[in-house]
């Protein structure tokens, strides 16, 4: 049986959401506005996979592209048909939809659909915290031998519109969709990648979107920052760093991602979207996928890192990634070596 989701529901996933992006994973005002959308809709339903037969089809639902383009546009009609164009291609299969991973934004993505479709989020994301490329949020489906992509598109309006159909690798039909946004405006609505229940208990990370509502629960219940701070550590098992002002920011757009570093007091932190590192006197001493997160202390928020401003007073935590609920290309050490190259870029 679904579970019927609250407004309030939805703002604590935005927070915890926030926190489990590890500095990515989209902005909070953005994650609050889109959770006002969503309930003015109706009211979305989140299902356990365990709910599911094994055999059960569900994909991951996304929105692919530039969400500040000036022309960017999605009705509800295109992201339903993105849907049932699926659905049609899988020959009446899909039980649900998924998101690819926790953020700010993206762990409510698939919320406007469920309410739109009157169709599930199964929770089970392809990842339980934020990640910088699209091959980590695609459940090692690299991996499996002449595994082909499907993604179905639709956005933009006027002479912008366009919507279609793409299946090949999974790098070309990114690419594709990727290139369909930029034609449509500045955003596509994507259904991609149907998988069985089976291979997403394994791969994904089922429960993860409860977690990032329990975790924005027990943050916003906190009266005080030095409160919310603390419920964050017990719920994720997690270490106050350090506090203080943030010294020598930098951040330059790179191929479409958000590349820098910045400094804590003693501790020194770098980027890739997410956080990937935190070291001490050139020390290493947390690497992503660990949980390295900020928080600004003045507004009593989680802070990603493209919203960090020299000066801001700034609290860092750690989270071991045993902590967290992770998909199986967390593990994927060809995945995690592109890494190390973006960083030495910055170090």
């Amino acid at each position: 049986m679904a579970k019927v989701l609250s407004y309030e529901d939805g703002i604590a996933a935005v927070y915890g959401g926030a926190i489990l992006g590890g500095g990515g994973g989209g902005l909070l005002e953005e994650g609050l506005k889109l959770v006002e959308e969503i309930f003015a809709a109706g009211t979305p339903q989140l299902m356990d996979i365990s709910e599911l037969n094994h055999e059960d089809l569900v994909a991951c639902v996304a929105m692919v592209g530039a969400p500040s383009a000036a022309d960017q546009y999605i009705s509800s009609e295109q992201l339903c048909w993105s849907y049932h164009s699926m659905n049609h291609y899988c020959d009446q299969r899909l039980k649900g939809i998924i998101t690819n991973e926790n953020g700010a934004n993206t762990t409510i993505n698939g919320w406007l659909q469920s309410v739109l479709l009157n169709v599930p989020v199964v929770d089970a994301p392809c990842n339980g915290r934020a990640h910088p490329t699209g091959i980590m949020g695609s459940l090692n489906l690299h991996e499996q031998p002449n595994y082909q992509s499907v993604q179905f598109y639709a956005g933009g309006k006027a002479h912008f519109a366009v919507q279609g159909f793409v299946e090949g690798t999974l790098h070309n039909t990114a690419k594709t969709a990727r290139q369909a946004s930029i034609l449509a405006g500045g955003l596509v609505g994507v259904t991609r990648n149907p998988v069985t229940i089976d291979y997403l208990q394994k791969h994904g990370a089922p429960n993860a979107i409860t977690m990032a509502i329990e975790l924005g629960y027990g943050f916003l219940k906190g009266q005080t920052f030095e409160e919310k701070l603390a419920h964050v550590l017990q719920q994720l098992n997690g270490v106050h760093i350090v506090s203080g002002a943030v010294k020598k920011y930098s951040l330059t757009k790179e191929n479409g991602f958000d590349v820098g570093k910045l400094a804590v007091g003693d501790y020194h932190l770098t980027f890739w979207n997410e956080y990937m590192t935190l070291s001490k006197e050139g020390q290493v001493q947390s690497k992503f996928p660990d949980l390295i997160m900020t928080f600004d202390i003045e507004k009593m928020i989680p802070v990603p890192s493209a919203s960090i401003q020299e000066g801001m007073h700034v609290a860092v935590i750690h989270v071991d990634q045993a902590n967290l609920k992770l998909s199986s290309t967390m593990q994927n050490e060809a995945l995690l070596q592109e890494i190390d190259a973006i960083i030495q870029d910055v170090l």
